[in-house]
């Protein structure tokens, strides 16, 4: 009988139920608590309700107000541990025996409510269960097979587990950056561009691809794995022609013939499995190898979204209210005012608008149409020369600058860094060489945002070099 046959109809209330969350959260509780239970009988329903009334106080619920769940039955701080104990029973969550030892029930998980449990303990855990998607522990079940004198298939089958995890881990990444590409391309500030890069950078599919690359070192331990996959191929195929040599001198049907016949299938099943395995990384190192591309073109979109919001400047920025601030402040006004004018090319010349001037009879002014000619624009160069962004700053002023502003060792962009719009292009050039060309190679922190007296933000961080 299939597991699935086992699962009561009612078990999937609890994906209905309003308080789903919080009886995932108990049916964990309660998991983690019978593995490290001393008593070797089970968990008592008193035991049980001990752990509900642990989580329940963490609960963020209203309990001014009446809670009324799902099957009808009212709820208050006092019975919610009881009715919660009850509706797992009943939707076969949870299995309860009587023990005549204890004179009591017993609470125990069903085999397939167990496997549901194992879920929502790593959907609620951050780190996600990066130990099973390591490459790490595919080469230690490889290496372990050959050192096993037994040859369990066994352990070949959970080293071809391992590889799945990894590979379908490497695809969720791909797919996770493809979105942060999308949300990239939508955003039209400096902060909601910084926005996305943090977020990029601390979730958990970018921990994971940093241990793939530093902790796990991938491509070391690939061509350890590829040897090992290699090695334990043709040690098997020596294995099972040996074992065919010597079924010729066996009686068929006998005890010897059997175990001998049952080694020739090990062999077999071994042997397919590896070539499972070193199709199974033929995938991964593809997978690998694209995913490190689009990290690398998603780095280069940042910057360019950075330098096209420099270009055509923050949509959250009142231009109105910088252009009044110039005026104020700068002693060339009339000059600025003139040339603002003639920049504006006007059909009319300029009138006073008074109380009485829209008083007039609608036809009061009305001139005759005259058609103008169309003036021909110069064409458009289709050299992609045209389209390429020139350096603003050379490697020597970059360098004094970052010289300027270090200190022990470390850049500091912070209060007094800069001063003038040129400061704020040269520290954005810092920031793209630290983070798009330096990798791994430099720490960087992230600190406050800073305002200066002329009205530039930017965010404060640091570059330390490892």
């Amino acid at each position: 009988m299939s597991i699935q046959s086992k699962i009561p109809k009612s078990f999937y209330k609890l994906f209905n139920s309003k308080y789903m969350e919080y009886y995932q959260l108990v049916l964990t509780a309660i998991g983690q608590e019978t593995a490290q239970s001393y008593s070797l009988l089970g968990m008592t329903e008193e035991e049980c309700q001990e752990i509900i009334n642990e989580k329940i106080a963490a609960f963020t619920m209203d309990w001014s107000q009446e809670q009324i769940e799902d099957e009808g039955e009212l709820l208050t701080r006092s019975n919610m541990a009881s009715v919660m104990l009850k509706r797992l029973v009943e939707w076969g969550w949870l299995k309860k025996d009587y023990d005549e030892q204890l004179n009591q029930y017993v609470v125990s998980f069903p085999d397939y409510s167990q496997m549901y449990v194992d879920v929502f303990q790593k959907l609620f855990r951050e780190e996600g269960g990066q130990e099973r998607e390591s490459i790490l522990a595919v080469y230690s079940h490889l290496f372990t097979y050959s050192a096993d004198p037994e040859k369990n298939n066994e352990i070949l089958k959970s080293a071809l587990q391992t590889s799945r995890g990894l590979l379908q881990m490497l695809v969720n990444m791909q797919e996770g950056i493809r979105g942060y590409f999308e949300a990239l391309s939508e955003k039209k500030t400096f902060l909601g561009v910084q926005e996305v890069l943090v977020n990029e950078i601390n979730n958990t599919d970018s921990q994971k691809y940093a241990i793939l690359t530093t902790t796990d070192s991938f491509y070391r331990y690939k061509e350890a794995v590829k040897e090992l996959i290699e090695r334990n191929m043709t040690e098997n195929g020596e294995r099972k022609q040996a074992l065919i040599e010597k079924r010729t001198g066996l009686e068929k049907g006998s005890a010897s013939w059997r175990q001998n016949d049952k080694g020739i299938s090990s062999c077999e099943e071994a042997m397919h499995i590896l070539l499972l395995l070193n199709r199974e990384f033929d995938s991964i190192e593809r997978r690998y190898n694209r995913l490190i591309d689009q990290k690398r073109i998603f780095a280069k979109r940042a910057a360019a979204r950075i330098r096209y919001i420099w270009v055509e400047g923050d949509v959250e920025e009142d231009r109105t209210k910088a252009l009044v601030k110039l005026l104020n402040d700068s002693e060339r006004r009339e000059e600025i005012l003139q040339r603002l004018g003639q920049g504006y090319k006007m059909t009319e010349k300029l009138q006073i608008v008074k109380e009485k001037s829209f008083a007039k009879p609608r036809n009061a002014g009305k001139r005759e149409f005259e058609p103008q000619q169309v003036a021909r624009q110069a064409l458009v160069s289709d050299e992609m020369g045209d389209f390429v962004v020139k350096p603003l700053y050379t490697r020597s002023q970059l360098d004094s600058f970052m010289r300027e502003n270090e200190k022990d060792g470390v850049f500091r962009a912070e209060k007094g860094t800069v001063r003038t719009v040129e400061d704020l292009e040269k520290l954005l050039f810092v920031w793209q060489e630290a983070t798009e060309i330096s990798g791994n190679d430099v720490e960087i922190g992230m600190e406050e945002e800073i305002t200066t007296a002329e009205g530039l933000t930017y965010s404060g961080f640091s570059i330390r070099k490892k």
